[in-house]
């Protein structure tokens, strides 16, 4: 093992490298350790005969504070995806966009027959409300919560706009197509997304953590993969440059450092730490990526086709279209995510795919659909019911020089992620320092 460090960072998702570049950055002596043999948590890409996978489906909103901040997003060449969505139900599709942004949508986005147009002028006035909000006040407001679906009611958007476009959408975001997550939620992911297209790295979203991970090691943190934190252990005392904290590091080798930052996932924040206001109730998905022949063409414009008429698949992704590093030139990939535990094989759950394809495009057959990932992904959000922020722990939650880094102390999102590891950092420097 590396000589004692000041201070341990445990696990390596976008919190856990976050705080340690900041930490490293001030100038102190630290180790990151995950159990994994690679960072990233939840934010992963595997590369197999050209195919990129990223695990479950992801994507990045450039316009998030913390990306901007914490992200070169030029190094990461993004590929965005159009604004809006395509609305998909049997043997009907149609386009939804921002004229704005994307003039030659204009007609078609008008004209949209499953979206009324007082529906697309609450919407535009929506826009300008949000437009004048702070986004970072929006989790902090003092006034009731409520969920998404009862905040769009209140506003008087009709049950075809609700139905046919904000719950496969959302959908996708929180993976409630119940609409029952906070409205908060929706609040700051609209308004950051009226401005900005959501997108991936060329490389996949995996070059995010990797990209996180190389500015770690240039400020002179250390990166240890393979390696897990079983048990914190701390006598209450505050930090100091003296020790305060055990860690025990794969059941057998303790460590005593000046402070931890636990940055794993919640049930495992929460064994390590006893903080029992940390969220351990899950949402599951499961993305299934498949090859298409060479050229096949959804016609979505490089959106997100939506399942209008039904709710699985809940959406399917045009990937190669709009990132074409995602796949060989001699392929067409696309996937399709489905909410929940899925009972379904792999086999099932393709069959399902290609009935629904071939429901929205009944003049193809999808018989060279061929399955190539099926990635089934227990606990990618915890649940967000209105009202959860307020109870969620902040950075300084456990006893002693104990602290939390995840989304889980914001809100559950790669925003939530990233601003959680600084404000862990900065409050390791503030207590040290004090």
């Amino acid at each position: 093992m590396p000589e004692t460090p000041r201070v341990i960072v445990a696990g390596g998702g976008l919190a856990g490298l976050v705080a340690t570049r900041h930490l490293a950055g001030a100038g102190l002596d630290v180790t990151l350790f995950e159990r994994d043999e690679t960072v990233g948590g939840r934010v992963r890409t595997r590369e197999r005969d050209g195919f990129r996978f990223d695990r479950g489906f992801q994507v990045l909103f450039p316009a998030y504070p913390a990306v901007q901040r914490e992200l070169d997003l030029e190094e990461l060449e993004l590929r965005r995806f159009a604004p809006g969505a395509c609305l998909a139900r049997s043997n009907h599709r149609s386009t939804l966009s921002d004229p704005l942004r994307e003039p030659k949508t204009l007609l078609a986005t008008l004209f949209n027959p499953d979206i009324s147009f007082g529906d697309k002028l609450r919407v535009a006035r929506l826009v300008a409300e949000l437009g004048r909000t702070d986004l970072e006040t929006i989790f902090e407001e003092p006034e009731s919560d409520a969920s998404i679906e009862t905040s769009l009611r209140e506003r008087g958007f009709s049950d075809d706009f609700v139905g046919n476009f904000v719950a496969p959408f959302y959908g996708g975001i929180t993976l409630d197509r119940s609409l029952s997550t906070s409205k908060r939620v929706f609040e700051y992911t609209f308004r950051t997304l009226a401005t900005s297209e959501a997108a991936v790295p060329a490389a996949g979203m995996g070059a995010i953590p990797a990209q996180l991970a190389d500015e770690v090691r240039s400020v002179g943190g250390t990166i240890e993969t393979g390696t897990d934190v079983t048990a914190v252990s701390s006598d209450g005392t505050s930090a100091d440059s003296d020790g305060g904290v055990t860690v025990t590091i794969d059941d057998d080798e303790e460590i005593d450092v000046a402070a931890v930052v636990v940055a794993t996932d919640p049930p495992a924040a929460r064994g390590l730490t006893d903080v029992e206001s940390i969220p351990t109730e899950a949402r599951a998905c499961v993305t299934q990526y498949y090859e298409l022949p060479p050229g096949t063409d959804l016609e979505t414009g490089g959106r997100l086709l939506l399942n209008a008429g039904g709710e699985e698949p809940n959406h399917v992704t045009p990937h190669s279209e709009v990132a074409p590093e995602y796949a060989p030139d001699d392929a067409t990939l696309i996937s399709a995510t489905y909410l929940g535990e899925r009972e379904e094989s792999d086999e099932e759950l393709a069959a399902i795919t290609r009935d629904a394809l071939e429901s929205w495009y009944p003049e193809r057959r999808f018989d060279d659909l061929e399955t190539l990932r099926t990635d089934r992904i227990g606990f990618a959000q915890f649940e967000q019911p209105p009202g959860i922020y307020d109870r969620l722990p902040d950075a300084r939650a456990p006893d002693g020089p104990v602290y939390l880094a995840g989304d889980y102390t914001q809100w559950s999102s790669i925003q939530g992620a990233m601003k959680s590891g600084r404000l862990a950092a900065k409050a390791v420097l503030e207590d040290l320092s004090g």
